[in-house]
């Protein structure tokens, strides 16, 4: 249960009054999550909502003093008790998908990737042996494997300190196994050892490519239209 933790937080700022302070939390976070999975503008959120005005500023004030991060990672740690494994993980995946921008986002925050020539961003994401996100990074798509994956790296070593290992592609370089060995994980890439066509699972690496696969299902996540990185980073948790 998560709904203390919100209450908490009004009760911390007093300034949430008025307009703004006057919806229950319960419909502001149902308000947030319908925009993120159904990917409608944030002023066609159905009126039997919160308004557009009252939402947006718990979504922007929760993703700048990371409380969508805390909400994420205290849900996690319920879902890993549950499935009887220890609150913080052990062991994480590392992977990155490259996802169109929409064209009224800013092009200082995106690019074209040089392998695949698409414009867009890049989203990289940490998840655990049962595929819960750890960390999410979001950056301009000509960002190279190596320099998000360093990024990434920092951002579990800041919220997950527990981790020791991490299995990477073979994208990620010599600069993330380095990086990792310096923060105390060791990153192990795992190669496709074959020469089958299309799509073949590959141990412990598959898992990653599912959650990517879940994300999808939310189509405000399916191109990015956020114009900061930060904002696409929080509607991932």
């Amino acid at each position: 249960m998560v709904g203390p933790f919100p209450a908490a937080w009004k009760a911390k700022h007093p300034s949430v009054s008025g307009h703004q302070g006057r919806y229950p939390l319960r419909e502001i976070v149902n308000a947030i999550f319908y925009q993120n999975r159904t990917g409608c503008q944030w002023a066609y959120v159905p009126h039997d909502l919160p308004p557009t005005s009252a939402t947006y500023y718990y979504f922007l004030s929760w993703r700048d003093d990371g409380t969508d991060q805390q909400i994420h990672d205290l849900l996690r740690c319920q879902a890993r008790e549950k499935a009887g494994r220890n609150e913080d993980p052990t062991a994480v995946v590392l992977d990155t998908q490259l996802i169109r921008a929409a064209n009224h986002v800013p092009a200082a925050t995106t690019g074209k990737d040089a392998a695949k020539k698409v414009p867009g961003r890049k989203r990289v994401l940490a998840v655990d042996a049962l595929g819960l996100i750890i960390a999410v990074v979001v950056m301009a798509a000509p960002a190279a494997d190596n320099q998000i994956g360093v990024a990434l790296v920092d951002r579990v070593v800041e919220h997950t300190p527990t981790v020791t290992k991490a299995w990477v592609d073979a994208g990620f370089k010599d600069d993330v196994q380095i990086h990792g060995a310096v923060n105390g994980i060791d990153v192990e890439q795992v190669k496709r050892g074959d020469t089958k066509p299309g799509f073949v699972p590959l141990s412990k690496r598959w898992i990653v490519e599912q959650v990517h696969g879940t994300v999808m299902l939310h189509r405000r996540l399916v191109r990015e239209y956020e114009t900061r990185p930060a904002s696409s980073e929080s509607c991932t948790w």
